[in-house]
C-alpha cells in the first residue's frame, strides 16, 4: 500500500461522524438556549456540570470537521454553536437593560457612523428628487397627479384653494381629515423605510428608486402649498416631525444601499460572508430607525394638536435634527462596529 502523504487529509464518513456526536451537540444547544432565554440560574446542577464538558467536546468535533474537510454546513453549525457556548461560559453576563443601554450608548451610533457614505448618497437622492418634484409641479401642476396617489393627496392638490390648504395646517387636532392624512403620511414613510432596507439585497436598485420616489412625493406636496403662497407654513408643519421621520427613511435607505453594494462588490471575501457581516451592522441601524419613527409619530401628534405657531414648529424640528446629528456623529472611538 502506498502511504498517505503528510498533508493529505484523513477521510471521515460524515454520516457516522454526525451519528457519533450529534447527541452531544444537541444537548449543548439545548443548555445554551435555556441560558439565553432564562439565564444561568435556570440550569440544573447536572446541566451546569455538563456545560464545559460538552463545550470542549464540540470544539473537538469542530477541529475534526475542519481538518477532514466535512461539509461546510456542518462546520458553520459547529462554529456558531461553539461561539454561543463560549459567550455563555466565558462572557460577562449582562441584563437586558444593560444590553439595551449599550445599544443606545454605542451600538446604534457606531453603526450609523459606519454608513456615513451611504447616508450622504441617500440624502442626495432624496433632496435632489424633492427639488425635481417641486420644480416639475410648479411648471406643470398636472404632474402632481402622476406622482401623488389620491389617498395621499386627500384634497391637497393643485385644485384646492389657499384657504382650504391653510386650514389643514393649523387644525387643533379635532378634524378627522387632517388626522387621517397625517396617519397616512406617517404610514407611507414607515413603509418606504422598511422596503428601502429590505430590498437592498437586489443590488440596491429598488432602494435607490424608493428614495427617489419619496423625494419626488415630498417636493410635489410642497409645490402645491407653494403655489398658494403657503410654502413657509407647510414646511413648518412638516419639519416638526419630518426632520426625524425623513432622517429615519434616509438611514434605512443607507442601510439598504450598504447591503446592496456589499452583494455587488464583496471586496476580498466571499459574497455571502461579506454581505452577512455588513448586514449585521445595517440591521442595527434599521432597528434604531424604528425608535426614530416612534419619536416622529409623537412629534407629529404634538405638532398637529398643540403647536400652531410657525416659529415654534421650526425651532422644535431643527432642534430635534441637531440632537440626532450630535447623538449619531459625536466621536465614540469607532472601532468595533464599523464595516468599511
Amino acid at each position: 500500500m502506498t502511504p498517505l502523504a503528510a498533508d493529505q487529509p484523513i477521510l471521515v464518513n460524515a454520516s457516522r461522524f454526525r451519528a457519533a456526536h450529534q447527541a452531544d451537540w444537541e444537548q449543548l444547544e439545548e443548555i445554551v438556549r435555556r441560558i439565553e432565554r432564562r439565564g444561568i440560574r435556570s440550569l440544573s446542577d447536572d446541566a451546569l456540570l455538563a456545560l464545559p464538558l460538552l463545550y470542549r467536546s464540540t470544539l473537538s468535533s469542530l477541529s475534526v470537521a475542519r481538518e477532514t474537510s466535512l461539509d461546510r454546513a456542518l462546520i458553520q453549525y459547529l462554529e456558531a454553536l461553539s461561539m454561543r457556548a463560549y459567550f455563555q461560559i466565558y462572557g460577562v453576563p449582562t441584563s437586558f437593560l444593560s444590553q439595551l443601554g449599550a445599544f443606545f450608548r454605542r451600538g446604534w451610533p457606531l453603526a450609523v457612523q459606519a454608513l456615513w457614505r451611504e447616508t450622504l448618497v441617500a440624502t442626495f437622492l432624496t433632496f435632489a428628487s424633492a427639488l425635481a418634484g417641486f420644480l416639475l409641479v410648479i411648471h406643470d401642476p398636472n404632474v402632481f397627479y402622476s406622482i401623488i396617489p389620491d389617498g395621499m393627496a386627500d384634497g391637497r392638490d393643485p385644485s384646492a384653494t389657499a384657504e382650504a390648504l391653510k386650514a389643514t395646517l393649523y387644525s387643533s387636532g379635532k378634524e378627522d381629515g387632517l388626522a387621517a392624512f397625517a396617519t397616512f403620511l406617517f404610514t407611507h414613510n414607515a413603509q418606504i423605510a422598511v422596503f428601502a432596507f429590505a430590498l437592498g439585497f437586489a443590488f440596491a436598485v429598488p432602494t435607490a428608486l424608493l428614495l427617489l420616489y419619496n423625494g419626488l412625493s415630498l417636493g410635489a406636496f410642497l409645490a402645491v402649498f407653494a403655489m398658494k403662497g403657503l410654502a413657509f407654513q407647510a414646511t413648518g408643519w412638516l419639519i416638526i416631525h419630518g426632520t426625524t421621520e425623513l432622517f429615519a427613511v434616509i438611514l434605512s435607505g443607507a442601510a439598504g444601499l450598504r447591503i446592496g453594494t456589499a452583494i455587488a462588490f464583496p471586496e476580498r471575501e466571499a459574497r455571502i460572508d461579506f454581505a452577512f457581516r455588513v448586514g449585521r451592522s445595517a440591521a442595527i441601524v434599521m432597528a434604531g430607525t424604528v425608535v426614530m419613527l416612534m419619536v416622529a409619530g409623537l412629534l407629529e401628534g404634538i405638532g398637529r394638536q398643540t403647536i400652531v405657531i410657525d416659529g415654534e414648529r421650526y425651532a422644535i424640528g431643527l432642534a430635534v435634527l441637531a440632537g440626532w446629528l450630535v447623538y449619531f456623529y459625536l466621536p465614540r472611538g469607532n472601532h468595533a462596529l464599523a464595516v468599511s
